[in-house]
Order: structure tokens, then sequence, then C-alpha cells
């Protein structure tokens, strides 16, 4: 099938050839047509899958065959958890609909609010949004939803992880009741089909790939080593693989922040992007990547969300999730489009117990490497000695010694300097 055959309009047709795209994802494939119907779509795809294009490009289509000259309004509305990923997502749409009479932007916290509301101000038909800025300019009077045709809720379980989830209802409440949703989720846990069946109408469900699959492309194993020596088992891996853009996974923000410095230490170019770096720093060090200006970028989860970089070859899991399904979404990120690619985990005494649960998830055994200079020497949960409480029992009278019994008994009945007597 190509993109002709899903009877799409010629501005957009002619975007994606000069984009360089020829033949549609499967996710494209089904969801496209079902969107320019009409229908309400759930929409569950692996990372990967095209499934940014799979909604913006009907989106485009329908809004730029009811155009109509004039103030523009917001008439489609595209809620996503992270700034990256509605960076990414802003950045499709100016792509695909460069040759429309389309307009389109994107706002997000981190960062001055004033260049966004000047573009709001002078009107959109497309708004890509995160939660917190959305509800803020809401509240600031600079955005009214009453016109919107079309919402996408995306990476809607990644949504439920941060917390969104009031901040979800909150938009929905402000948004007409008669509107087109599209419902996007890389898993469908129950939370998540609730959360669906809130939103969206006798929908039409897309499902390219199974919750629990990996791309097949996609090289995997795994290093049983301890906690203190994956830096420096994390720095002779960089020194075997020739892949010119690694992405590196911690569970934390300082942890992301020590194997960063561990590196540079190593004369390894590396940056951090996370929840704690300002929006300039994390759009510069993705600039920085996708350049080549480093070789690793060290993301934790939430920050890697929409990280979308054609070739990157090898993908390495620091700390082991204890989420199974966040190890998919990782490893995601290489192997994209059908290119090839390898995705490495560290893993300690204490994370076997994540890395059950991922090869129970995606019904595999990861091949160990056993050949590295670090094996696996503690065999035993860390135990951590209690602290002293900080905070004694305030209401315990301290021992007094004989000495200060027999002077308080001798003081006692005389005046104070304050004129008033002791009481015991």
């Amino acid at each position: 099938m190509t993109f002709h055959e899903l009877n799409l309009i010629d501005p957009i047709i002619k975007a994606i050839e000069e984009a360089g795209y020829e033949t549609p994802t499967p996710i494209q494939q089904q969801a496209i047509p079902k969107v320019l119907e009409g229908n309400d779509l759930m929409g569950c795809a692996q990372t990967g899958t095209g499934k940014t294009a799979a909604f913006s490009i009907p989106i485009l289509q329908q809004l730029t065959e009811s155009h109509v000259p004039g103030k523009r309004k917001i008439r489609a509305l595209i809620l996503t958890p992270t700034r990256e990923l509605a960076i990414q997502i802003d950045e499709s749409l100016h792509a695909y609909g460069c040759h429309t009479p389309l307009k389109s932007t994107v706002i997000f916290g981190g960062v001055n609010q004033n260049k966004q509301t000047g573009t709001l101000q002078q009107g959109v038909d497309i708004l890509v949004a995160t939660p917190g800025r959305l509800l803020d300019l809401m509240t600031q009077g600079f955005i009214s939803l009453l016109n919107v045709e079309l919402f996408v809720l995306d990476e809607a379980d990644r949504m439920l992880d941060m917390g969104f989830i009031h901040d979800v209802h909150k938009v929905l409440r402000a948004l007409p009741a008669k509107r087109q949703n599209l419902f996007f989720s890389a898993t469908m846990a129950p939370e998540i089909l609730k959360l669906a069946g809130t939103i969206l109408i006798d929908p039409v469900r897309v499902e390219v790939t199974p919750v629990s699959s990996t791309a097949e492309m996609i090289g995997q194993a795994v290093y049983f080593v301890d906690k203190n020596n994956k830096n420096a088992l994390l720095v002779d891996v960089l020194q075997d693989q020739d892949a010119p853009a690694v992405l590196v996974f911690t569970k934390t923000k300082h942890g992301a922040d020590k194997v960063v410095k561990y590196l540079m230490k190593h004369e390894i170019k590396a940056d951090a992007i996370h929840g704690n770096k300002s929006q300039n720093h994390r759009q510069r060090a993705l600039g920085n990547f996708k350049e080549g200006k480093i070789r690793v970028l060290v993301a934790t989860d939430i920050a890697a969300r929409g990280i979308d970089i054609d070739g990157m070859e090898l993908v390495i899991n620091y700390d082991l999730p204890n989420i199974p399904e966040t190890y998919v979404h990782r490893i995601g990120r290489t192997g994209r489009a059908g290119r090839s690619g390898t995705a490495l985990s560290f893993c300690n005494f204490e994370e076997k117990a994540y890395l059950k649960d991922i090869q129970k998830l995606i019904h595999q055994t990861l091949p160990v490497v056993d050949t590295h200079a670090y094996p696996l020497e503690v065999f035993e949960v860390e135990k951590k000695t209690p602290r002293p409480p900080r905070n004694p029992d305030r209401n315990a009278k301290p021992r007094q010694t004989t000495d200060q019994k027999v002077n308080a008994a001798k003081n006692k009945g005389k005046k104070t300097w304050f004129g008033k007597r002791n009481r015991y």
C-alpha cells in the first residue's frame, strides 16, 4: 500500500514525498482511513511505529478540507505528557502540513510563556500542549477550547504514570461534548481502558503489536554486575561498541547526573536530560545528541518520551525498570522503522526480580554476557544500618545527678531574680 491509496489530498501527499516517505506503516494504514471517516479511535502501538503521523495526517486533512479563511480558532487539541514529545508532534504537523493553510503551535511549561501567548493571540488551528501549561493559560484566558473538533490524548499510559489524570479530566470538562476523539497508549492496562471509556464513543480499535512485544530487529542481552561497578562496565561497553549514538537509561535524576560526570571524566562526551534540567538545557542536549556533538545521552524514563532519532543503534539500561512495560518502551528507541539495533541491560542482585518480570512479559530469556571484567560478587540485598531516632521523646525528663538534687532542695522556696518563687 502507498500513501496515494489512503485517499489523501495533494498538499499532504506532496509534503509526505518531500519528507522521503513512500509507504505507510501498519498503524498508519489502519488508523488514517478510520480517522478520516470520523470515527473515535483507540490505538495501541509500540513506540517507533509511526503513531504520530497516524493521527497528524488525518487531522491535517480534515481541517484543511473544512478550512474557512478568517480568524483562526483552536479546532484540534493534542494533549501529550512531556515537552519533548509535544515538540516532536508539532514538528510532524509542520512537516506534513507545510502545503496546507493551517497553522499549529506547541505550548509547554519550563519556559517563559510570552512567546507562546503571543502566538496564541494571533490564532492557531491546531494546538499541541502538555497538561500543566494548557490549564495555566486557560485560567489566564489565553486559550478557549470551545471550538475543538478533534481531541487527541497521546501516551495515555505515561499520563497516568506522571499523575496527570486529574489534569486530563479538567481539560475534558472544558471541551465541547460533540467532538472526535483519538486515544493512543502503548499499554492497555485496566486503568487505561477505564480512562478510554470516559473519552471515546463507540471507538474503532487499532492494535499493531501486542503490548508485550519487542521489535524483532533488536538484539538484547544482559550483564550481571554489582551496583558499584556499573559505571566502570558502562565505560568498557562504550569503548567496545562502535555505535555513534547511545541512549542510557537511569532510574533517578541524580543517578543520570552521576553517570554523565563519570563518562566525562573518562573523555566520553555525554549529557543528561531529566525533569530537573531546564527546557533550554534539555533542548540543547537533545540537539547536540542528534547532531553528533555528544555520543551519549543519559535520560530518565519521563524525559526520554519524545526522543525520536533515526539510526540510533544502541540503548543501555543502566538501571532496570521496575515496570516491565517500561523496558519495552526503552529498547524501542532503537531498531526503529525496520532498522536493526541493540539493547543491553545491567542487572545487579537486587534487580533480578525486575529482570524476571521483563522476561515473563516479552516471552524471552535474555542472553547473558559473562565475558566482562566485573562479574557479580554481591548475592544478597544490602543491609542498611538503622539510624538512631532524630527526635527523642520530648516528654521524657533528663535524670538529675545527686548534686543537682541537693541544689534543688536548697533553692526550693527562694525568690528568683524576677520575684517569683520556684515551684516544685
